[in-house]
């Protein structure tokens, strides 16, 4: 499970953005993910806990929002939603498209948490 590296290396991420800010505690984190990013949402979920343990996130919760696939035409230009295994334009069907989202795994935002003293 590939997944507990990933975790693994976002929590460094974490840790380093709570190391900038002074932070005590994380309370929150939020993520997006593509489904072509290679990363499997519930397998991250599952190994979240395990990678936070002990760390300045051991209490905190995991969003994650999956993003949709979309793809741009080479063709006519536009941009449409599409599937993972269907990646063509919705407007005129040319299978010459780029990716534009969908295969991105984006740390979006980190609730950080401070001493009140600070």
């Amino acid at each position: 499970m590939h997944e507990l590296s990933v975790c693994q290396a976002m929590l460094e991420q974490v840790e380093s953005l709570a190391a900038q800010h002074e932070a005590t505690g994380v309370s929150s984190i939020k993520v997006a993910i593509g489904p072509l990013s290679g990363v499997e949402a519930q397998l991250l979920a599952q190994a979240f806990p395990i990678a936070a343990a002990g760390t300045l996130a051991a209490n905190a919760v995991l969003e994650i929002d999956v993003t949709p696939i979309r793809v741009r035409c080479r063709q006519c230009g536009a941009e449409s939603d599409a599937s993972m295994n269907k990646l063509v334009c919705g407007k005129c069907g040319d299978w010459q498209t780029t990716i534009i989202s969908g295969d991105e795994m984006l740390l979006a935002s980190v609730e950080l948490e401070k001493n009140s003293s600070s």
